[in-house]
């Protein structure tokens, strides 16, 4: 997280409670990934910059992070996604 001498910017997603398996659910982009110390998914601001399309780049991430959590979560999705 950090680069430069500095914190890099990026994205977050987490749930909470945490549902077991979270962390290893496979999350999009490549460049997102599960941050320990913060125990959240991250992607990093520099992943849509460089993306020839930064908006379903971020789309992927917020979809699949939510997915992560209704799942594990066992959230009554058809309530929820009306």
């Amino acid at each position: 997280m950090r680069g430069g001498g500095g914190v890099e910017p990026f994205f977050y997603s987490y749930a909470y409670p945490e549902p077991a398996g979270f962390k290893d659910y496979p999350i999009k982009p490549e460049a997102a990934y599960y941050h320990q110390d913060i125990q959240e998914f991250v992607l990093p601001l520099e992943a849509l910059r460089i993306s020839d399309f930064p908006e379903e780049t971020l789309l992927s991430f917020l979809q699949t992070t939510y997915e992560a959590a209704a799942v594990l979560g066992k959230w009554d999705r058809e309530a929820l996604e009306r």
